[in-house]
């Protein structure tokens, strides 16, 4: 019995120690990729730098592109300003201005209702192209020439309007005191003239080439074609058609005959070609013609053109002498806008032959020269 006693102390008895708890396994890191190495501090701050490089030259390349937008709409509103004015100054040159005169010379031989009726018409024209002139959209930089546009514009306007109140006494009974109110107005299409050739035109010009824009002109405008229309009796005549030299212009006698004597602009006397003139002054320059009146007689509206020619174009202007006396030189201003600078030009000046003149020879001139500001 002893023997299976023993055999039962043998049996495995219970441990002492706690069970062992099951180990968790450890979560797996991923590997990288074969041949891939974790960023160093120094990569990654060499890869922020090209970053920031890089946007900074996109940043740079957006300013210039909006900057360029910028100044392309600036010089586009220029031009746009330049031909919109340009555009008004001619169709009052062509649509009013001329019609008018064209209508009041010789008028007293014509249907008065029918001459009435003609400027009243101008009379609205005028008064639309004023309107239209204060609808411009003009850039700041051309606020002075809008202004001077303005002015000149309705001054027109106001002397179209006054002159047709007046056309139909001028064709009545109370004509000459009518004519001569007449001849008083005409100043204010004179002034419209100064305000235009002196103001407005040289405003844009030095406007356009402060915002680099070169080769634009800006159109010349004159609504008064020449200074007779101030004088009362020279506008009678034409109004009535009966002039006190027509008789002599259409049978002269004695000996007739102008003489271009000098060309002059500001202190810049003018040499003859081939001499190259250097003249300061812009590109609206005013030249000052001499003519001398070689003749016997006295001789009126006479005619004196002056073509600048520059750049592949021509620039015209043109200006009546109302009255020479035999012997006499007289000194007559004519403004030539838009004359290019810096270039080569060619100026002619010519004074048109008078009845019963043969010999023109020394009626014109040609001089070189070159406009600068």
């Amino acid at each position: 019995m002893s023997f299976f006693d023993d055999g039962d102390e043998t049996e495995s008895q219970p441990s002492a120690r706690s069970p062992r708890q099951p180990q968790r396994p450890k979560p797996r890191r991923p590997q990288r990729a074969s041949g891939s190495l974790p960023l160093d501090q120094h990569t990654l701050m060499v890869r922020r730098r090209v970053a920031a490089g890089v946007a900074v030259v996109l940043l740079i390349l957006v300013i210039l592109l909006i900057n360029g937008c910028l100044k392309g709409q600036k010089t586009q509103a220029l031009k746009d300003y330049n031909h919109e004015v340009s555009t008004l100054a001619q169709e009052f040159d062509e649509h009013v201005s001329r019609p008018l005169f064209s209508a009041l010379t010789g008028s007293g031989a014509k249907s008065a209702l029918n001459v009435e009726v003609q400027i009243n018409q101008l009379r609205l024209q005028a008064q639309d192209l004023a309107a239209r002139a204060k609808r411009l959209s003009a850039p700041g930089e051309m606020s002075g020439a809008q202004s001077n546009l303005l002015l000149a514009f309705d001054l027109r306007s106001e002397a179209v309007a006054k002159v047709a109140a007046l056309v139909p006494t001028a064709l009545g009974g109370q004509g000459k005191q009518a004519i001569t109110q007449i001849a008083g107005d005409m100043e204010i299409f004179l002034a419209s003239d100064v305000l235009y050739s002196q103001r407005v035109a040289p405003l844009i010009q030095q406007e356009l080439d402060d915002g680099g824009v070169q080769g634009l002109t800006t159109a010349p405008s004159r609504s008064l074609p020449n200074i007779g229309w101030l004088e009362p009796t020279t506008v009678e005549s034409r109004i009535t058609g009966q002039s006190a030299n027509k008789q002599n212009e259409e049978n002269p006698s004695g000996t007739h005959g102008s003489a271009l004597t000098g060309v002059s602009v500001g202190a810049n006397t003018l040499a003859p070609e081939p001499t190259l003139n250097h003249v300061s002054g812009g590109s609206n320059p005013t030249f000052t013609v001499n003519v001398e009146n070689g003749g016997e007689s006295v001789e009126t509206n006479v005619k004196v053109n002056v073509v600048v020619t520059a750049g592949g174009q021509q620039f015209k202007a043109s200006h009546a002498i109302e009255k020479a006396e035999p012997e006499k030189t007289v000194s007559v201003d004519i403004p030539v806008n838009g004359v290019p600078l810096g270039e080569a030009a060619k100026v002619e000046v010519n004074v048109e032959k008078v009845p019963g003149e043969t010999n023109t020879e020394n009626n014109k001139g040609t001089f070189l020269a070159v406009f600068a500001k």
